[in-house]
């Protein structure tokens, strides 16, 4: 009886083993996160960008609207003296 329960005991701990990733479905895991947490840190960088880039535009638009409005005030005096 003690025989057969380690001959099972044997068994199903080579079983447990067999069961696990290999050592290349583990590198292959490790390369896949690698990767992917270099794809995030890349998505990051470029929402940063596209931040900036919003900002920078958004500047812009304001100095010209404020240019636009300087010109169209120096038009409309001129437009009132000339009357």
């Amino acid at each position: 009886m003690k025989k057969i329960f380690s001959i099972l005991a044997v068994s199903a701990i080579m079983l447990i083993v067999a069961c696990g990733p290999s050592a290349e479905e583990k590198a292959k895991r490790d390369k896949e996160e690698a990767d992917s947490i270099e794809n995030q840190d890349a998505m990051k960088m470029e929402l940063e960008a596209q931040k900036a880039q919003a900002i920078i535009d958004s500047l812009a638009a304001i100095e010209k609207a404020k240019v636009d409005s300087l010109a169209a005030d120096s038009i409309a005096k001129a437009a009132t003296k000339k009357k």
